[in-house]
């Protein structure tokens, strides 16, 4: 595009390339404004910052569209094996039908984890954090598989480490559930498929006879499809900065769990589940927590409504609602956290105040309730919440390297002190 922004500094003019995306999206390039210039820019949070181009998401928050490499993702949830969209988006298209079956059957021969990461797995605290454990057993993986630190490696050989990160995430999630109780672990049988294996892993016992629910396998197939990408969010980024510095993938994902650790980024479902637990203890009436909601002298703020990027509703909250009502009629479930979840959806989705602000139930509203119905830990929800976003991690990291973008390497503005001379101690 040849038009150009211009830019006064000084006295002097600057013009700037304007790039625009295919979804007619519009940025100002200032790759060179610092070497032309000797400024910079200052934008805290990166919130109106593009630090790359990507072909693998687009998003727009005001009209609630999410596509995954073109494809909306209500077709996806409502069609689409998880595993599917995770070969969509890391390879850029659906698979045909013969590579789908060499994909998933690359996946299924690799489920096992090292016997040795077992053991050392011991070594963990009882109660220790599900997350903890499954990031550094991901970064772990580099040191049983040290080809992959490689950065030259051949498409088949950078592809073994793609078939194996995807294969083994759900073994590490549920043995590092299993140990953090110090439950015995259940290997991966692999009759089931991706969902059925992981919920086979965790919610057996090495002598009883589980077999998975279709109506929850369904469920989490949606969820995890649900959650496979989003941009350039502080996970995501995470990654990709990691991996500029050529970092082998398993470390770049295992920075990626770290980041979607924080309770600002994956802990978001986490703190649904605890403000219900709250309202229960305090006797669960609604109308005074709504009103707390209302009040805004009140810190108390309703976790799972709304959401920073999506200004009317959140696409993913309407898909993920009627399997939430699926699992909870299913399974029969009879919990009072349950019931207050559910009466804090319909005043939501009536009273005008929440209507006029947008505050609306969103993805983690709905997960939460899914995953607590399902018997899924609460401390479990954000390493959920990773196996659902590993194939973008993946996407991300892979288009990155293919690119050949440069080491990620933000500026900074100085505000410390100007130079000044050290003083011995026994004169300070």
């Amino acid at each position: 595009m040849s038009e150009t922004a211009k830019l006064t500094l000084e006295g002097k003019e600057i013009e700037l390339p304007i790039v625009v995306g295919t979804e007619n999206e519009k940025a100002i390039d200032i790759s060179k404004l610092r070497g032309e210039t000797g400024y910079i820019t200052l934008d805290y949070g990166f919130k109106n910052t593009g630090s790359t181009s990507s072909a693998i998401t687009f998003l727009n928050g005001e009209k609630g569209i999410l596509r995954y490499r073109g494809y909306p993702i209500e077709q996806l949830a409502e069609k689409a094996e998880f595993l599917e969209v995770a070969y969509l988006v890391i390879n850029g298209e659906l698979p045909t039908k013969d590579q789908y079956d060499a994909f998933k059957k690359a996946i299924t021969n690799h489920t096992l984890i090292h016997e040795d990461m077992r053991h050392f797995l011991k070594a963990y605290p009882r109660g220790a954090h599900p997350m903890g454990i499954a990031a550094s057993m991901i970064c772990s993986l580099s040191t049983f598989y040290p080809e992959s630190q490689d950065s030259n490696r051949s498409e088949e050989e950078r592809n073994l480490t793609i078939h194996r990160l995807l294969a083994k995430l759900p073994t590490i999630a549920a043995w590092s559930y299993k140990f953090s109780q110090r439950h015995p672990v259940v290997y991966p049988q692999n009759k089931y498929d991706y969902c059925e294996n992981f919920m086979h892993m965790m919610f057996s016992m090495p002598t009883d006879d589980y077999t998975p629910d279709p109506v929850i396998a369904k469920a989490l197939n949606k969820l995890l499809i649900l959650h496979v990408d989003h941009e350039q969010n502080c996970s995501t980024a995470t990654v990709r900065v990691v991996g500029s510095s050529q970092a082998n993938l398993y470390a770049s994902i295992a920075a990626g769990v770290t980041a979607l650790w924080g309770p600002l980024h994956g802990g978001a479902n986490q703190a649904v589940i605890e403000m219900l637990e709250n309202i229960k203890k305090d006797g669960g009436d609604i109308d005074k927590w709504i009103a707390k909601a209302k009040d805004k002298q009140d810190p108390f703020r309703l976790m799972g409504f709304g959401h920073r990027v999506y200004k009317n509703f959140d696409p993913r909250a309407t898909i993920i609602k009627k399997s939430a009502d699926e699992v909870l009629e299913a399974l029969g479930v009879d919990d009072p956290i349950l019931d207050i979840a559910k009466k804090l959806e319909k005043i939501a989705l009536e009273d005008e105040y929440f209507i006029k602000r947008g505050l609306y139930p969103n993805v983690d509203f709905y997960s939460g309730i899914i995953y607590r119905a399902i018997g899924i830990p609460t401390e479990m929800f954000t390493v959920m919440f990773a196996m659902g976003r590993l194939p973008g991690w993946i996407a991300q990291w892979k288009e990155m390297r293919e690119n050949g973008e440069p080491i990620g390497r933000p500026r900074q503005v100085y505000t410390g002190e100007n130079e000044r001379d050290f003083i011995d101690i026994a004169n300070r």
